[in-house]
């Protein structure tokens, strides 16, 4: 049985050149750390020209391989992904204990989500609910501990694998490249609008349909040059743990989230669900003032909590009865623009369950939906002008060694064509203020937009 080959490589922090060197290959992906800037990020994973690539449309998924072939299937995109990663599955190999050694990376849509499958492929641009490719390689660099390998599928085709050596044998130093705004963000929602909207939202809390909806606006702008460029901008300026870069044809998902979804190693699991944000303050002084506000503010822990206990009741699903713990309730984490509060949220997953099993069962994340998830979301489909595409749907990967790390995606970009699409929102309850979360959604992506609007 042909075994993962598995190489070590020189470790170098220029990551970013290193996925320039394969970066027009099709649909390359790069999980980014955020490093050096980001405090939080540990690891980068790079790969490119998946083996399959399964493009789901509302009802229907596209699969097509490497070599020109597709079919179309109507079964469960979740389903379709794990056939996949059972077609390429080793039988008896000893897997590495790396993170990723090759399997499924992408993103799957908010619209995969039950209530919100009315959305299929519909919104600001031509964007599909769920797409994943199979990759048969990947660079895997651990920024902890400096160390880096080079991890082949042995189904890699052996033209590939030599191609891969010789473009991050000596990859060339990042040349500048264009990018520039031609118009301001606009945003899909007036002020009044939204208003508006969070009162309704408030008026369901009231009439007992809901406790917690997350509200969001969309903004979008028109812009030249290229995507990646704007992303190399965007990671100095945001550097985040969970970021990601991934594109394909025409499009580009620019990612810079602060928020783990999910993620699994072996038959452990661990949630960090972020809920209460505060704009970070000027000074020093005024900061920290920010972050005590934050860490003593009832409202946001009250909304934390909503969102854990639903995490748990979605993990308790697929996990082992009494394994579920709460290490970490109410934890500060702080980034570029604002401080969270974050929580963690563990458990044991069952023998008979597998992580994208698990995966389908929490999708998508109860923190950008709300609490009940079916009825806060449906209260989204509503009231929202724009349907959310990637937006809180969830970027990452499912390794073939049964590991799995993905992402919230927020503070997120949508690049198609010409265009720039981009969401902001939180969580509204009984006691919210329009005007105060207005603001917040606002915080959330502005320097997003105003780090562009620079360039």
């Amino acid at each position: 049985m042909p075994e993962m080959i598995v190489l070590d490589y020189p470790f170098r922090s220029d990551v970013e050149a290193l996925f320039n060197a394969v970066r027009d290959l099709p649909s390359p992906i790069w999980f980014d750390s955020g490093k050096p800037r980001s405090l939080q990020g540990r690891l980068d994973i790079i790969s490119a020209a998946p083996a399959r690539i399964l493009e789901t449309r509302g009802s229907s998924t596209l699969i097509s391989d490497s070599e020109g072939n597709s079919q179309t299937s109507t079964a469960c995109p979740f389903a379709l992904c794990q056939e996949a990663m059972d077609d390429f599955a080793l039988q008896g190999d000893k897997l590495t204990e790396l993170p990723f050694v090759g399997g499924l990376a992408g993103f799957f849509g908010y619209g995969l989500g039950a209530a919100a499958a009315s959305e299929g492929s519909k919104g600001p641009a031509d964007m599909p609910d769920m797409r994943q490719g199979y990759y048969l390689w990947a660079l895997v660099i651990n920024q902890q501990i400096s160390q880096a390998h080079l991890v082949f599928h042995p189904a890699c085709p052996r033209s590939l694998r030599r191609d891969i050596q010789a473009r991050l044998a000596n990859p060339a130093p990042l040349a500048e490249k264009p990018f520039a705004l031609t118009s301001d963000f606009q945003a899909s929602t007036t002020r009044s609008d939204y208003e508006a909207d969070v009162a309704k939202v408030k008026d369901y809390i009231a009439a007992g349909d809901c406790y917690q909806v997350n509200y969001a606006q969309h903004f979008s702008a028109e812009f030249e040059g290229e995507p990646w460029a704007a992303y190399l901008h965007l990671r100095k300026a945001l550097p985040s743990p969970f970021s990601s870069f991934l594109s394909w044809d025409d499009k580009a998902l620019l990612s810079l989230s602060p928020e783990r979804f999910i993620k699994t190693s072996g038959q452990q699991v661990e949630a960090k669900p972020i809920k209460g944000t505060i704009s970070r303050g000027i000074s020093v002084e005024e900061d920290q003032e920010q972050a005590i506000a934050l860490m003593n503010s009832s409202k946001d822990r009250a909304e934390n909590l909503m969102i854990v206990d639903l995490l748990r009741n979605d993990l308790g699903k697929s996990c082992e009865p009494g394994s579920i713990r709460v290490p970490k309730l109410f934890n500060l984490e702080s980034f570029a623009n604002v401080h969270h509060l974050v929580s963690t949220i563990t458990g044991r997953i069952r023998e008979d369950i597998s992580a994208l099993d698990l995966l389908a069962g929490c999708f998508p994340g109860g923190s950008i939906t709300g609490a009940p998830k079916k009825r806060a979301m449906e209260i989204i489909a509503e009231l929202e002008k724009v349907p959310r595409t990637i937006y809180c749907g969830s970027i990452g990967y499912i390794s073939a060694n049964g590991r799995m790390d993905t992402n919230i995606a927020i503070r997120t970009l949508l690049a198609e064509k010409n265009k720039l699409h981009c969401w902001g929102g939180g969580a509204i309850v009984s006691d919210s203020q329009a005007d105060s979360e207005y603001l917040e959604s606002l915080a959330k992506v502005s320097l997003l937009m105003d780090t562009l609007a620079k360039l």
